[in-house]
C-alpha cells in the first residue's frame, strides 16, 4: 500500500476506541492518535521511495512477490541485518515509535513455533498460519503483536490468579472455532492496526492450558475495545498554536489496553490452542526478535536526539566548549554500541526448523539490557546540554501574543544570529524525546519495552553457558578433577 492507501484503510475500519472518558468515532483524524499514525504511514511511504527499497522491501519466501520488509519471513541473515538497518532509519525519520516492528517479531516467532508444534502433534497449525501471512503480505497489513498481559499478581501463575481473565484465556472451544476473554496491555500501535495478533506471555504448564493461546483476529472484530493510554504532554496535541511546544509535531507512538470480551476466533485463525507446552518457546523468541529491534529502533530516535543536542549547543553559544564536544561523542559511542549489538546478534543469527531465521537469543538480550541504560544515560546528557529553559519556557501562545511574545523574543535569545523561534522548536524537540509523548517511544520503553531488565538476565543467564566457561578455564588452567572431594 502506499501510505495515503493505508490511512484511507484505516478508515474502513469500525474500531471501538476509547480515551479520557469519551468513544472516539473518528480516530484517523483525532489530533491526539493522528501523529502516531503518521508514524506509521512513514513505513508505507519510504516504501514507494527508490532509495529505501533495499531496506524497505523484501521478496517473499511464500508468494515470490515484493512486499514491505514489515512483513517478510526472515530469510537469511541478511534479511536480520536489514531489518536493524530499516528500523534505524524509521527511527531517524520519525523521532518516536513507528509502530510495526511487534507485528513483524511476532510473524517470525509464530512461524517457526507453528512448525515445530506440527511436527510433533500433527496439528495443522503452521498451515493456517502460512495462509494468514499470505493475507497480510498481499495486502500489505499493520499487526498489532500481542503478547503482554495485565498478569495480576506476579507471585501466581494465570489458572491461579484471584481473577481468571488477568491473562488472557480460552473460556470455550468450539467445532467451528474459540471463544477467548481477557485483554492485552501495553499495545503498541494498537489503534493504528488493522489486526491483533495474540501470544500468550508466558511460558506455561499444564494446568494453565486455557491461557496458552494464538490466533489473529481483526481490529474491529465484535467484543473488541481499546483504551488509549496517556502520555506526558499529549493534549499539548489539541491546543491552539502548539506547535512550538510539540517538538515533534508531525509524528509520534502510542500504546493501548486492549479487551476481548467473549471474542470468537474461527478455527482457520487459531495458531495454538492450549498446547501449554510451546507456549515458553513463542514467547522466548518473540522476546528475542524484539530485543533484537531495540538495536534498530531506539538508535534512530538517538541519533535524532544526538542532532537536537549539538544544534542547542550551538543555538545556545556553547558549541565550542570542551566539555560539550566530549558529551556529544559519549552519546555517540553509546548509541552506536547499542546499533553494534542490534548487528551482531543479526549476524550471528540461525536457521530455524521452519527456514526462517533468527537472531542469537544470547546477544539479543544482551542489546537490550544495554537499551535499558544506555538511552537514559543520552537522554540525561542531551537535558544537561540543553539546559533549564527546556523545561521552564513560556507556551507557544505566549510567544505568538502580541504583548508577551516581543519579551520572549527579546530574552530568550540565546547565540547571536539564531532566530529565538528555532532555539525554542530544538529545546521542546529534546523535551518531546526525553520526558513527552516521544519518551514513551524511546526512554521508558527502554526499559519495560520487550520485556523489563529482569526478563533479559534470565535470558542471558539461561543462554550464558558458564559451564561451558567453567571447562575452558579448567582446561587453561590444569585442573585435575579428580582430586577434588566433591
Amino acid at each position: 500500500m502506499t501510505a495515503k492507501e493505508y490511512i484511507e484503510s484505516l478508515r474502513k475500519l469500525n474500531l471501538k476506541v476509547y480515551f479520557m472518558g469519551e468513544q472516539i468515532t473518528n480516530p484517523v483524524d483525532h489530533p491526539m492518535i493522528r501523529p502516531s499514525m503518521n508514524s506509521v504511514a512513514m513505513t508505507y511511504r519510504m516504501a514507494e521511495m527508490e532509495e529505501y527499497k533495499d531496506l524497505m522491501t523484501a521478496t517473499s519466501n511464500l508468494t515470490g512477490k515484493t512486499i514491505n520488509r514489515f512483513c517478510h519471513l526472515h530469510q537469511s541473515t541478511g534479511d536480520l541485518i536489514k531489518k536493524v538497518k530499516m528500523q534505524r532509519l524509521c527511527g531517524q525519520k520519525t523521532a518516536a515509535c513507528f509502530q510495526r516492528c511487534v507485528g513483524m517479531d511476532a510473524f517470525n516467532a509464530i512461524y517457526s513455533t507453528t512448525y515445530e508444534m506440527d511436527q510433533k502433534n500433527g496439528s495443522d497449525y503452521h498451515a493456517r498460519f502460512v495462509e494468514y501471512m499470505k493475507f497480510v503480505q498481499d495486502n500489505d497489513l499493520t499487526i498489532d503483536g500481542a503478547m503482554t498481559d495485565p498478569k495480576g499478581d506476579r507471585s501466581l501463575s494465570p489458572s491461579k490468579q484471584e481473577d481468571p481473565d488477568l491473562y488472557l484465556r480460552i473460556v470455550e472451544v468450539r467445532s467451528d472455532g474459540i471463544i477467548v476473554r481477557g485483554a492485552k496491555a501495553h499495545q503498541t500501535g494498537a489503534v493504528n492496526s488493522h489486526e491483533h495478533l495474540i501470544m500468550p506471555t508466558v511460558a506455561m504448564k499444564e494446568d494453565d492450558q486455557d491461557y496458552a493461546v494464538s490466533f489473529a483476529i481483526p481490529s474491529d472484530a465484535e467484543g473488541i475495545l481499546m483504551i488509549y493510554g496517556r502520555q506526558s504532554c499529549d493534549t499539548r496535541k489539541m491546543e491552539d498554536k502548539a506547535d512550538i511546544d510539540l517538538g515533534n509535531a508531525e509524528f509520534g507512538g502510542h500504546e493501548a489496553l486492549v479487551i476481548f470480551d467473549d471474542v470468537f476466533i474461527p478455527n482457520e485463525r487459531v495458531f495454538m490452542c492450549k498446547e501449554y507446552e510451546f507456549a515458553g518457546m513463542m514467547v522466548e523468541r518473540f522476546a528475542g526478535y524484539h530485543r533484537q529491534s531495540y538495536g534498530g529502533c531506539k538508535v534512530g530516535v538517538g541519533d535524532v536526539l544526538i542532532g537536537a543536542a549539538a544544534l542547542a549547543a550551538e543555538y545556545n553559544g556553547a558549541a565550542k566548549a570542551n566539555h560539550i564536544k566530549d558529551k556529544l561523542v559519549e552519546m555517540t559511542h553509546l548509541n552506536e554500541t547499542l546499533y553494534s549489538c542490534g548487528i551482531a546478534c543479526s549476524a550471528e543469527g540461525k536457521r530455524t526448523l521452519a527456514v526462517n531465521y533468527q537472531i542469537d537469543l544470547l546477544l539479543a538480550n544482551v542489546c537490550k539490557q544495554n537499551i535499558t541504560r544506555m538511552p537514559y544515560e543520552i537522554a540525561r546528557l542531551a537535558e544537561d546540554i540543553a539546559g533549564g529553559i527546556m523545561v521552564t519556557m513560556p507556551a507557544a501562545l505566549d510567544f505568538y501574543n502580541e504583548t508577551t511574545g516581543p519579551y520572549i523574543e527579546k530574552y530568550l535569545k540565546g547565540a547571536v544570529g539564531i532566530d529565538t523561534e528555532n532555539r525554542m522548536r530544538i529545546l521542546r524537540l529534546i523535551e518531546n524525546i526525553t520526558l513527552g509523548t516521544a519518551a514513551v517511544g524511546y526512554r521508558t520503553e527502554s526499559m519495560h519495552g520487550a520485556g523489563s531488565p529482569q526478563a533479559q538476565r534470565i535470558m542471558i543467564a539461561r543462554q550464558g553457558n558458564i559451564e561451558g566457561k567453567k571447562s575452558l578455564a579448567k582446561v587453561i588452567a590444569q585442573i585435575d578433577d579428580s582430586k577434588n572431594k566433591n
